[in-house]
């Protein structure tokens, strides 16, 4: 496939963040064989060539097994993937199951099924990440995915928490990674159109979607149509946490806190609150949160 100069821009640059994600939380390593779920969606077929062109030029060897899981959804086209992933000739599994129909016994009529269903669907990757002997599960969630998952808990969960770049199974027995973690939605949705990849779509099961995600992609598309890169800078303070400022005294010792204790170990006193490096390094969030509070 030919591509157009601004679809290779594109593609660097998307390469380029997904190799500094992977060096800078060490993603893979040398020997690794990477199981990368691919459901049919824009995330996952760019998240599936990135790692291909990368692997070609990469400093350490690994495999990459692709997987999809047909869960034998009324409408599902189970040759799409198949096909593609034969002609790319990438190693894969197609896995089927009906968790469809296990999801629909369970979950009364116009409940959403979500929760269920990708509590089915991680059980079933973790074990064909054992047959295929994965060291590591790549899944394709983005950075505007994190940041949204940041407010969904805040908001709903009372807690400071997102989606991290790389973590521990819930058995122990794998290390999940996330490659797109500095790319953003637009940016993929754009060079999944360039390259016209047979997109599955994403509702087949008929469940209502995440309505509480959907608000908080709502405020997010809001906010940063408002003020541009918002996302972005959103994303950056996760990289950025300050302990001393929050209030989890787990991570911070307040209670023995006294006069004359080293500011380093609080990244500063005060100083955060004054008006000149409030105004200087936060004219446009600032007006931002003081548009949240009268909106």
């Amino acid at each position: 496939m030919q591509l157009s100069h601004t679809l290779l821009r594109l593609k660097k640059r998307l390469e380029s963040q997904v190799g500094k994600a992977i060096a800078d939380y060490q993603m893979i390593a040398d020997g690794d064989t990477v199981l990368v779920c691919v459901s049919g969606g824009k995330d996952s077929y760019t998240l599936l060539s990135v790692l291909m062109a990368l692997r070609e030029r990469a400093p350490v060897k690994f495999r990459l097994v692709a997987m999809n899981l047909d869960q034998k959804q009324p409408g599902f086209p189970a040759e799409v993937l198949p096909d593609y992933l034969t002609k790319m000739g990438v190693e894969h599994r197609i896995v089927e199951q009906d968790t469809y129909t296990v999801v629909k016994s369970k979950i009364p009529e116009g409940k959403t099924t979500c929760s269920l269903c990708s509590r089915l669907r991680r059980g079933i990757i973790y074990r064909i990440a054992k047959e295929v002997g994965a060291t590591k599960i790549a899944l394709g969630h983005h950075r505007d995915d994190i940041v949204h998952t940041l407010f969904l808990n805040l908001f709903f969960a009372g807690q400071l928490k997102a989606m991290p770049p790389k973590l521990v199974t819930d058995d122990g027995s794998h290390v999940v990674i996330r490659p797109l973690a500095y790319c953003s939605e637009s940016d993929i949705a754009r060079f999944a159109r360039g390259m016209a990849y047979p997109i599955i779509p994403c509702n087949l099961c008929g469940s209502q979607g995440n309505l509480q995600r959907q608000k908080i992609r709502e405020m997010m598309a809001d906010w940063d149509q408002r003020y541009p890169g918002r996302t972005e800078v959103v994303f950056s303070a996760l990289q950025k946490i300050v302990p001393s400022h929050l209030a989890d005294q787990s991570l911070f010792d307040f209670k023995g806190l006294r006069p004359g204790h080293p500011l380093s170990a609080m990244d500063g006193g005060d100083s955060v609150f004054d008006p000149p490096a409030l105004g200087q390094t936060w004219s446009q969030p600032g007006a931002l949160a003081l548009q949240v509070v009268k909106g």
